[in-house]
């Protein structure tokens, strides 16, 4: 038997104020995107924002359903937009905050698993890192300098590949 040890290294800041000018930039563009947020059900609202390499930036929102599981979160309607319509695309980060009327919302919140599988699909596609901020609306940030550390162990499977031989 052996052991494994994950290390994984999150940075956190007071608010979105100590971070760069693009990040803040970035952040501000996802908070933009929780407008086009259709939840009418859950009125629990996310936006995120994603950096290309060229510049451009791509927004997203969570689109709900009455049949619940036809919606989408915030995350995969960007990615999605980008493979769509952008599919040569290099991603740099992704800025994501949740609203609602609800209920304050006092930390982060993170993405679920099936974002982060897509997350990590995207960063395998490329080969390079993608860069993720998740922010509270006037508190609290994390941001993590790749998908790998909030999904290490992503499913991969390389027999899978378009690649054939």
């Amino acid at each position: 038997m052996i052991s494994i040890d994950l290390n994984i290294t999150i940075e956190q800041y007071a608010s979105v104020d100590e971070l760069s000018k693009n990040d803040f930039s970035l952040c501000k563009l996802a908070e933009k995107a929780l407008t086009n947020s259709y939840s009418p059900y859950s009125r629990f609202r996310v936006g995120t924002a994603v950096r290309l390499t060229s510049g451009e930036t791509v927004l997203g929102s969570n689109q709900e359903n009455l049949a619940y599981p036809s919606g989408l979160c915030a995350e995969r309607v960007a990615l999605f937009t980008i493979g769509a319509g952008f599919p040569n695309a290099v991603i740099e980060s992704m800025a994501i905050t949740a609203q609602t009327d609800d209920f304050d919302i006092v930390k982060p919140v993170t993405s679920c698993g099936g974002c982060l599988q897509v997350m990590a699909e995207f960063e395998r596609k490329q080969n390079r890192p993608i860069e993720v901020i998740f922010y509270c609306i006037n508190g609290e940030v994390l941001k993590v300098a790749s998908i790998k550390s909030l999904l290490p162990f992503a499913f991969v499977e390389d027999r899978l590949s378009v690649a054939k031989p």
